[in-house]
């Protein structure tokens, strides 16, 4: 039996369509997802439960989509059956996104759940390499997504974000805590005439199975906010939402959506 632990945005829904029946649909407190209801939700300071009570119902299989952010947590609150979990979930906490989510796969793998990967339910999640809109990269687009993978590679080492914005070999914005649509929005008064590339893609060795980078018709939004040119993902590495709708509106913006062959 597979449970899926939802966040918000549109990625557990396709998840969720995807799957011949639906699965238990799980839900951390606070981050319950927008339009699924959850048969459960549980706050982090019962981990330990949740995870008895999903065994109790005879699941073996988990998969966690959707966005989340790290919550607060209330100490009073922490059950019997979170305690032994504290030194783990502390460390995780105070760790990077990709350390903090192969903690949580740890915790779940240890009690005998086995994760799998949204883009493994759903592999139609991952577009396929190449050009999918009517514009084309530049050869000058291709040299910026060159030097930006470069840079991705140096961030996602330091476990910092998985996006910049490139521009003539410049860097004129990197992903931090804040995300994506934050990042972009930052290059909204640019003082210059525009341009410039967005490139996404995963970490080096990133885990895959939680938190694969994501892109969706907000991100082309952004783009154009943002003046840039482009989208530049990793193929495999980027999870692409309401593919027809982003390539629509790329489309109608004049925007490419370039899927390259990861580099080493």
């Amino acid at each position: 039996m597979l449970a899926l632990i939802a966040g918000t945005g549109t990625l557990p829904d396709e998840v969720v369509a995807y799957l011949p029946t639906r699965p238990l649909i799980c839900a951390l407190e606070g981050f319950e997802p927008d339009t699924l209801t959850p048969e459960v939700v549980f706050p982090l300071e019962q981990l330990g439960s949740f995870i008895a009570d999903l065994k109790a119902r005879g699941v073996t299989e988990l998969c966690m989509a959707g966005a989340v952010r790290r919550p607060n947590v209330n100490p009073a609150r922490i059950d019997a059956a979170t305690m032994p979990l504290v030194p783990i979930l502390q460390k995780a906490i105070m760790s990077g996104d990709d350390s903090a989510l192969r903690a949580v796969i740890g915790i779940f793998e240890e009690a005998g759940l086995s994760v799998r990967a949204a883009h493994e339910i759903a592999p139609d999640l991952l577009p396929p390499l190449g050009t999918l809109t009517d514009a084309q990269p530049s050869e000058s687009d291709h040299v910026d997504a060159d030097r930006a993978a470069g840079i991705l590679r140096t961030m996602g080492a330091a476990d910092i974000g998985q996006a910049c914005v490139i521009l003539k070999g410049q860097a004129l914005a990197i992903e931090g805590i804040y995300g994506t649509a934050w990042m972009l929005q930052s290059l909204t008064q640019r003082p210059d005439a525009g341009g410039g590339v967005l490139f996404k893609g995963p970490k080096p060795d990133q885990d895959r199975r939680a938190d694969m980078p994501v892109i969706g018709p907000d991100t082309v939004s952004g783009a154009v906010a943002a003046g840039l040119s482009g989208i530049v993902i990793e193929k495999g590495g980027v999870i692409v939402l309401e593919r027809d709708r982003v390539i629509e509106e790329c489309n109608r913006l004049g925007l490419f959506l370039y899927v390259r062959e990861r580099t080493v």
